[in-house]
């Protein structure tokens, strides 16, 4: 399980260039595994600021995607996210990059995050409220 994060900005989404697999050297939304005993939320806090040095706070949950590479499989919860602070790529990030909906078209953009953003920028995603975790 993982999540990806979805941070908008005066008509751009925040991108990374992966560093490893799956989708190495695409650009894609920042995000990454749930470690054991993590809550979600508490993930997409910790995910957000080691690939952007960004802090943020979870403001719903747009959906859910997945990624199959190899013998990988990944289900990945999709995360709006507010962001403060200057973003800079780090931890599994060679880049990053805010994208407009020009942009996004590229073909070194990974497809899944495309339409995601996309939809993001269109305002087509619903924003479903977030619980704590149980327990």
């Amino acid at each position: 399980m993982g999540v990806s994060l979805l941070v908008e900005r005066g008509g751009r989404v925040l991108m990374v260039r992966r560093a490893h697999a799956p989708r190495a050297g695409l650009w894609a939304l920042p995000g990454g595994r749930v470690r054991f005993g993590e809550a979600l939320l508490a993930a997409a806090r910790r995910e957000l600021r080691e690939e952007t040095g960004l802090s943020g706070t979870p403001r719903g949950c747009v959906g859910w995607a997945e990624v199959r590479e190899g013998a990988s499989h990944f289900v990945l919860w999709v995360i709006a996210m507010a962001a403060q602070g200057e973003a800079r790529a780090a931890s599994d990030a060679v880049a990053l990059a805010w994208m407009d909906a020009d942009a996004l078209a590229g073909e070194d953009v990974e497809p899944c995050s495309r339409a995601l953003a996309r939809d993001c920028l269109a305002g087509r995603l619903p924003l479903l409220p977030l619980r704590p975790a149980c327990g």
